[in-house]
């Protein structure tokens, strides 16, 4: 779908601050705010603003911090359906947080969620490893969050004094 000037601009902004009132957006874009209402419900019901999110920096808040793990997953596409049909059954689980085609040695990259490393472990084993198309599993984890969304994570206690050398 082709996007006006306008329509793009709100979007734009929206990607980078999704709790921007609507009457900032009208103003940084030279719309009413009847107009920039108008714009986005439009977006919103033609699916191009899907939802409005918070990036939350989970290792920071005590018992939350969880696992998250990069799952490379070969399958066999079906005839017909392609890959869609075996990503649709992937992204149904709880656990899974994204699911993309990917180009390369592996199919897909699903992204999931879980408490520990051991409920990781029986999730491929248990699940994804067990549905008929899934050919083969590799399973990353992540350690740490540098950039996110095109959010960096930096930490709070960095050390400001100046370097004095002799």
């Amino acid at each position: 779908m082709q996007l006006s000037e306008k329509e793009l601009e709100l979007v734009e902004i929206l990607e980078k601050n999704s709790r921007i009132s609507t009457e900032d957006l009208a103003a940084m874009t030279g719309l009413t705010v009847k107009d920039t209402e108008k714009y986005l419900h439009k977006l919103e019901e033609q699916k191009i603003i899907v939802r409005y999110t918070s990036i939350v920096d989970w290792s920071k808040i005590d018992g939350h911090e969880g696992v998250t793990a990069m799952i490379d997953v070969k399958v066999t596409p079906k005839r017909g359906v392609g890959f869609d049909d075996i990503a649709k059954r992937i992204y149904r689980f709880k656990e899974v947080k994204s699911v993309y085609l990917m180009s390369g040695a592996y199919d897909l990259s699903v992204m999931i969620e879980g408490k520990s490393m051991n409920e990781v472990a029986r999730f491929v084993s248990d699940k994804l490893s067990t549905l008929d198309s899934v050919i083969s599993t590799t399973t990353h984890f992540l350690l740490k969050k540098y950039k996110h969304d095109g959010t960096i994570f930096e930490p709070d206690d960095e050390d400001k004094r100046i370097v004095v050398s002799p």
